[in-house]
């Protein structure tokens, strides 16, 4: 794997490390962690960090009847979890998010497929098939946009982005991103609100397609 360029922002690592990112971009961290030794230190810097905080904090006085809730909170059965683990291409958090299996792709058109694998109030999680030297229309963006590679590589006005970096693309991006000539590209990409296409046949399939 060539060295990772691009990397998750600080404030993005802060808020993966304090549990408040939502669903979406947390597994979009969480797999570029496992694959990025500098990311996952400065996520680590910033757990520790938070632990400190939370040592220097005033005790809380516990509500009425906590103690008996936790009690039969850990009397409580346990549903059995699963470990997931790499697998070809997918870090284990897609590999999780994927439940253990293959993807089950679904074409949008100039043999581009997606999966979404989770989609709520907060934002969607997709993976990307892209074919080799295929663009996706062009586009920006009502919200941010993580996009991370787990295959091949793509570029765009910002750059050129490989295996293991992550495109951070905001409100004031507009761009059209396009596979490599030498290999298909497959991405793991995480939207909090729709894209923003400017041609008139993405707008109309946009709602089909939940992009």
């Amino acid at each position: 794997m060539s060295p990772i360029t691009y990397h998750i922002p600080d404030h993005l690592i802060d808020a993966y490390a304090a549990g408040a990112l939502p669903h979406a971009f947390a597994v979009v961290v969480a797999a570029h962690l496992s694959m990025c030794d500098d990311c996952r230190a400065r996520a680590g810097a910033a757990e520790m960090l938070g632990g400190a905080l939370m040592d220097r904090l005033e005790p809380a006085a516990l509500s009425a009847g906590a103690r008996a809730r936790m009690l039969a909170a850990l009397d409580a059965p346990r549903p059995r979890q699963t470990s997931a683990r790499r697998s070809g291409i997918f870090p284990a958090p897609v590999m999780e998010a994927l439940h253990g299996q293959p993807p089950k792709w679904r074409m949008l058109g100039g043999g581009i497929r997606q999966q979404i694998l989770s989609a709520d109030a907060q934002g969607s999680l997709r993976l990307l098939y892209i074919p080799p030297g295929r663009a996706v229309p062009e586009h920006g963006h009502r919200g941010l946009e993580l996009t991370l590679v787990l295959q091949g590589g793509f570029s765009d006005g910002a750059g050129h982005f490989d295996v293991g970096d992550v495109e951070y693309a905001h409100e004031e991006v507009d761009h059209q991103p396009t596979a490599d000539l030498d290999g298909p590209c497959v991405v793991l990409a995480a939207t909090d609100a729709p894209l923003r296409f400017h041609a008139m046949i993405p707008r109309i399939l946009q709602p089909i397609f939940r992009i």
